[in-house]
């Protein structure tokens, strides 16, 4: 055979091998991101209309959150919002609204503590999908309810308490998460 079909057939089998090694690169970034941001990965995907675009969502989440300062609660803040939490829960019966604005409140009072910047709502749910991924859903359930309740909208006792009841897995999770913990995770 003459060289320049060697070449040729060179040539070939890198731009395979290359389109191969890209393919495999693209499989395991979209797996790892998948384990890493369980349901709100589909969900990224689905609110950008496109993979690759939710994708990049995911990724710029990820890499913000990564430059951010998120520190453990200290123990006598922990048992202070614990406290605060079970009073808000006890006042439920005789007003599930007001508790509902209150349990928001000390929401944003631990993300604060915690280092998360208090942004606008659809931010605060972005750097808080990276950490807390499988409950960051009842956070935003629970701020739909809010917001309802806010702009004078009528809202059934049951959609509060269901309110409630989504804040309460979010302030969980912001209470006994140990953020490096969840941070070695979503890094992969």
């Amino acid at each position: 055979m003459d060289a320049w079909v060697w070449i040729l057939v060179a040539v070939v089998a890198i731009v395979v091998i290359a389109v191969a090694v890209y393919l495999i690169a693209i499989q395991r970034r979209r797996k790892q991101l998948q384990q890493t941001f369980g349901p709100e990965y589909d969900r990224a995907v689905a609110e950008r209309g496109d993979v690759r675009g939710g994708e990049s969502d995911l990724m710029a989440r990820r890499d913000r959150r990564n430059k951010l300062d998120i520190r453990p609660l200290r123990p006598e803040s922990r048992d202070k919002y614990r406290r605060s939490w079970e009073q808000i829960q006890a006042r439920f019966v005789d007003d599930p609204a007001g508790v509902l604005g209150q349990a928001d409140g000390l929401i944003i009072a631990v993300m604060g503590e915690r280092g998360y910047p208090m942004d606008d709502f659809e931010q605060r749910a972005d750097d808080i999908s990276v950490d807390h991924p499988d409950v960051v859903e009842h956070y935003r359930s629970a701020h739909s309810t809010s917001s309802r309740l806010a702009r004078g909208q009528d809202v059934s006792t049951e959609d509060l308490r269901q309110g409630l009841v989504h804040y309460r897995y979010l302030f969980q999770e912001l209470l006994e998460t140990e953020p490096t913990d969840q941070n070695h995770r979503a890094t992969g």
